[in-house]
C-alpha cells in the first residue's frame, strides 16, 4: 500500500470534497480517498505507487489546486 497526501487550495464545503473525490477516483490503482474541506487535505491510497501528476491533474479538473506534502 502506498499513501500520498496533498494540500488542496480552494475547498470550502462538502460539494468541493465530492468533486475532488469523483475526479481522483477515476485514476487507476486508487483504492481509498480521504478529502477534507475543513483541513484542506487530500489523502490517496493505492496498492501501487500513486502518480502525483495524475492526482494533481484530477484536482485541477475538479476546479482546485494542490501540492504534494513531502
Amino acid at each position: 500500500m502506498t499513501t500520498n497526501e496533498y494540500q488542496v487550495s480552494g475547498m470550502t464545503c462538502g460539494h468541493c470534497e465530492m468533486s475532488i473525490r469523483e475526479e481522483v477516483s477515476l485514476i487507476d490503482g486508487v483504492e481509498s480517498i480521504e478529502v477534507s474541506a475543513q483541513t484542506g487535505r487530500l489523502r490517496v491510497t493505492g496498492a501501487q505507487d500513486i502518480d502525483d501528476a495524475r492526482v494533481l491533474a484530477a484536482v485541477e479538473e475538479a476546479g482546485y489546486s494542490a501540492v504534494r506534502d513531502r
